[in-house]
């Protein structure tokens, strides 16, 4: 599940492209060879992350039972057993809306405040939960529940920070100078 793109976005990678490949933002796609279109996904690749990373949280989100009268039962035992009343769909329906326009800063912030108040023994009992709608959902059932939804609830806490940790990058030319002086002087 991709979020949709909004030009806004794109604005730091046309900085990039004409910063470190020197591309005029108004350069004709006709005028550009194979080794620069090369250069242009390579400096995309390295700038998406906090795009890729706000897909992957909704695609695991989209495993999960959706929040209709269906999946009602499972919201209720995820709420009951986490004690988090973070992830409840009505609790983040406006920040998943937020996450498919392209801002998913405010999911990962609440997933996050959902982790931060968990005890272990509630994580567990969260991931049972989540394992076994997976499990069901999913038909891995050689696989443990428990285990399933212990990988799931890491790979959204994971995702999560990666998600905010994209989002405080810079491009600043100076700051990335000055990451390179303090490593190479080491």
């Amino acid at each position: 599940m991709l979020p949709e793109f909004r030009s806004h976005a794109s604005v730091p990678l046309s900085h990039q492209l004409e910063q470190r490949l020197g591309l005029d933002p108004r350069l004709e796609a006709g005028r550009l060879d194979v080794e620069r279109v090369a250069d242009i996904a390579v400096v995309a690749s390295a700038h998406s992350d906090g795009y890729a990373a706000t897909a992957h949280l909704l695609g695991l989100l989209a495993a999960l039972p959706a929040p209709t009268e269906v999946g009602e039962h499972f919201w209720s035992d995820l709420w009951r057993s986490s004690g988090s009343l973070y992830l409840l769909p009505a609790n983040i329906k406006e920040y998943v809306l937020s996450s498919l326009a392209g801002e998913g800063t405010g999911l990962a912030g609440q997933i996050l405040s959902a982790f931060d108040e968990m005890t272990p023994p509630q994580r567990i009992a969260a991931g049972e939960v989540i394992g076994q709608a997976l499990s069901e959902s999913d038909h891995l059932p050689d696989l443990k529940t428990q285990v399933i939804g212990e990988l799931w609830l890491r790979d959204l806490e994971l995702t999560a920070w990666r998600v905010l940790h994209a989002d405080h990058k810079s491009a600043d030319p100076a700051r990335r100078k000055a990451f390179l002086a303090a490593w190479t002087s080491a």
